[in-house]
């Protein structure tokens, strides 16, 4: 699939807001087509007279769905069936502690980086189970980079990472290279971009951002390193119990999953993740480029650790931050407004966004910038 070019805007078009332009960190935007279908689906799925939010789960209908989106995940990540492929429930944060309640056992360490409140949210439950070694953290530096000089101790029972800072804009270009079993939260970044994915013992997601909506999450575990923790797990939080059940131990998230499907569908269909990167790599060098330009606007991470994501910026002072955010809004955009705990502003570039969608608003920051004069 080719590359999209350049759309050239005009000042007219800046004033068109007919067009919502989403930019927001999560639940974002998805891909036009998915929502087509997915819309049609609430109503009559395949054209069975039923509706997506009324099969059972157990029909062959729903069943050849999960099997659908488990398949291309496999595909995607160019899995083998060491590791199995499972969607559930109670999205990344539920992860934070699901993964050493399995992994972990009391007197063991879990190494772990902090690069962001997610990533401190995580270390904070892996203490409810284990040893914790925070072996690298950039909070001294408010989140503006990623740590490079770190050594993980060789006996730690895993390696945690997140692999993007949602909240900060920062992103890990350069996956570590350790002896040590990979832990990575991907909820930001998911198929953004190739990856050594069988290179990682566990993989989690929350939907929200580039598989699907709010409601499932994907988790991707090397089958080897479970069953070996002492202690008791409640079948509901023990992932050997899902594998068995395929990912139907209690009623899946249904809808949410296949609109997963669909996206996941829609990513092979595009190119898969070479495409993915490379549009992705584009986007985030023109909003770069442009906030690096820009007298108005100012970068909050160092270049090197730049999230292709999140985009972090602020203005030069608070009363050119209120008025730019009003003025996005008359134009159309949305999702600008930077996290509650960061504020500043933040645009997604999930990969549902379209790069005419970057373009727009970075014609938008050049004609605030001229009206300012």
């Amino acid at each position: 699939m080719p590359l999209r070019n350049l759309t050239i805007y005009s000042s007219e078009t800046l004033n068109d807001s007919n067009h919502i332009h989403n930019f927001n960190a999560g639940p974002s935007i998805l891909p036009e087509s998915v929502l087509r279908e997915a819309a049609a689906s609430v109503m009559n799925l395949n054209q069975s007279g039923l509706s997506i939010l009324e099969i059972g789960h157990r029909t062959p209908t729903f069943t050849s769905i999960m099997e659908e989106a488990q398949q291309l995940v496999r595909d995607l990540m160019q899995l083998s069936t060491d590791h199995e492929v499972l969607f559930l429930h109670g999205g990344a944060s539920t992860q934070f502690m699901q993964v050493p309640m399995n992994l972990l056992d009391a007197k063991e360490t879990a190494a772990y980086a902090d690069t962001g409140v997610w990533s401190s949210k995580a270390i904070h439950e892996a203490k409810a189970f284990g040893k914790v070694d925070v072996v690298c953290s950039s909070k001294e530096q408010q989140y503006t980079c990623i740590p490079d000089d770190f050594a993980v101790p060789h006996d730690a029972k895993y390696f945690h990472i997140t692999t993007n800072n949602t909240i900060y804009g920062t992103q890990w270009h350069k996956i570590p290279h350790t002896s040590n079993v990979m832990v990575a939260d991907m909820s930001s970044d998911i198929f953004s971009r190739k990856l050594r994915f069988s290179d990682f013992g566990l993989i989690y997601a929350g939907a929200q951002k580039n598989i699907g909506p709010a409601g499932t999450t994907l988790v991707v575990v090397r089958k080897d390193l479970l069953g070996k923790v002492k202690r008791h797990i409640p079948t509901i939080l023990d992932y050997r119990m899902h594998i068995a059940e395929k990912s139907m131990l209690n009623t899946p998230p249904v809808f949410a999953i296949y609109v997963c499907m669909l996206t996941l569908r829609w990513i092979k269909k595009s190119g898969g993740l070479d495409v993915m990167e490379k549009q992705n790599k584009i986007k985030a060098d023109l909003l770069y480029a442009e906030i690096d330009r820009n007298e108005l606007f100012i970068p909050r991470v160092l270049p090197k650790d730049r999230s292709l994501m999140n985009v972090c910026f602020q203005a030069i002072d608070e009363s050119v931050e209120s008025r730019f955010l009003t003025y996005v809004k008359e134009q159309g955009i949305v999702g600008i407004k930077g996290h509650r705990l960061a504020g500043a502003f933040r645009a997604s570039l999930y990969n549902a966004l379209p790069l005419e969608s970057v373009h727009y608003l970075t014609e938008v920051m050049k004609t605030f910038t001229q009206k300012q004069g």
